[in-house]
């Protein structure tokens, strides 16, 4: 029954011609033929290889337990993979043009330091040295080169890497000493105000007097500043009593009375002075070491590129300093900070003025500001009237404007701590060269200007 149908349906078919128009179509577009499979192939073998290799592990033996013809099946069913090679590496100098092609940025003149947040600071052992040059008569001598000076460290000569002749403003700590005599005190209060006339504008002062200790009057101010004249007014004083106290004899004890006690209370009995018969003398007290390491440490903040003076009006003598010379010395060759002077009472005396130098043990220093001076390169003069110590302030504050400046890199370590001794010669002769005596290196000063 179905066979007859299938037939049936078959013969329609063919009767109405589709099965012809199929086998048409069918020889316009033949299917395409699909390839075969790649055959696997079978790696050839290794030389000089006596196990399997595994990635990452390399060659190794063959175990005892299992047959040769099983690891060889298995080599031969796994299709190994050549390593890439490295790409060539280019020559070194067309490597640098590959690794940076484009220039750095370059920052504006100053600016560096704004961009990059962090400054970078070399340490050199940079020594800048003033000096000044007089003739036999005492006079500046200009017209100087370079080739005219010869600058020595611990004895070895040193090349000078910065010469000049230009001013530098100066930064003065001005000391007065205010434990003189009454009538030297009144000399030097006369002469104060001939202080401002020897400045320039660009220059700026503190004052500091001291009698028993040190006393700051005024910090740095400009220097035609209307407040430097009337710290100057302050700082005038009526100076210490000249008369000398009998302390045995039958003229001993208290001369003036004012009623009915001593007009000096040192000299009162019962107190420092004592009672009976014999009185005890009251010490001079005179500050100097303190009153020049105040004015120091004032000095030491001042930026760099000034040049830096401490400026004594006084007698010279030093008696009852917590502050030791030594101590204070170096303090003041570690910060480059000169000392110049006026000697006024009697260390300004011919002849008597050259004895005071001299100490003896166990005794005060008569002149304790000439040490000074001469140890840090700073000049002294030597004047008891008042033109003559108003003249005195012109002339040191010109000689301290007009000095040679020679710069040098030490050849010693950047800081050890030692003093270094400077010479320094100038190849003329009959001609006086001042300059400091030495230093002592520290981190500050170590840095090149």
């Amino acid at each position: 029954m179905k066979l007859g149908v299938t037939a049936t349906a078959l013969a329609a078919l063919v009767s109405s011609g589709l099965i012809i128009q199929s086998a048409a179509v069918a020889q316009q577009h033949p299917q395409a033929s699909v390839p075969d499979a790649p055959v696997p192939q079978t790696p050839g073998p290794l030389t000089n290889v006596s196990g399997p290799i595994t990635p990452g592990i390399g060659t190794t033996a063959p175990d005892a337990g299992t047959g040769s013809t099983a690891s060889s099946s298995e080599a031969a069913g796994q299709q190994t993979t050549p390593a890439p090679m490295p790409p060539p590496q280019p020559p070194p100098s067309q490597a640098r043009d590959e690794i940076q092609a484009t220039p750095p940025e370059t920052p504006e003149a100053g600016q560096g330091a704004e961009q990059t947040g962090v400054i970078i600071r070399l340490n050199v052992n940079f020594v800048e040295v003033p000096v000044t040059v007089k003739d036999s008569k005492g006079n500046l001598v200009a017209g100087l080169t370079w080739r005219d000076f010869k600058v020595f460290e611990n004895g070895t000569r040193e090349p000078l890497r910065l010469f000049t002749v230009d001013p530098f403003p100066l930064s003065i700590a001005f000391v007065i000493d205010q434990s003189v005599t009454s009538d030297v005190m009144a000399r030097v209060n006369d002469s104060l105000d001939a202080i401002q006339g020897a400045l320039t504008p660009y220059d700026e002062v503190a004052v500091f007097s001291y009698t028993n200790g040190a006393q700051e009057r005024t910090g740095f101010t400009g220097a035609q500043s209307a407040r430097l004249p009337a710290v100057l007014a302050l700082t005038k004083a009526t100076g210490s009593e000249e008369l000398v106290p009998v302390n045995s004899g039958p003229l001993a004890g208290c001369s003036v009375h004012v009623n009915g006690n001593c007009a000096d209370p040192n000299l009162q009995p019962g107190r420092s002075a004592g009672s009976g018969p014999f009185i005890t003398l009251p010490k001079e007290i005179h500050t100097l070491n303190d009153a020049v390491l105040a004015a120091a440490k004032e000095l030491s903040t001042r930026p760099k590129g000034r040049r830096r003076l401490i400026y004594v009006v006084s007698d010279g003598k030093e008696y009852g300093s917590k502050a030791s010379y030594r101590d204070v010395l170096r303090y003041l060759q570690t910060n480059q900070i000169a000392v110049y002077g006026t000697l006024v009472g009697d260390s300004a005396r011919w002849g008597q003025g050259f004895v005071s130098r001299f100490h003896l043990p166990f005794t005060m220093y008569d002149n304790l500001l000439v040490k000074y001076v001469m140890a840090t390169g700073g000049t002294l003069d030597a004047e008891r009237g008042v033109n003559g110590i108003e003249n005195s302030y012109a002339k040191i504050a010109e000689e301290a404007r007009t000095q040679y400046t020679l710069g040098y890199l030490s050849h010693q370590p950047v800081i050890d701590g030692k003093f270094r001794t400077i010479d320094v010669r100038v190849d003329r002769p009959g001609l006086e060269v001042i300059a400091k005596r030495g230093y002592y290196p520290s981190a500050t000063s170590a840095d090149a200007p």
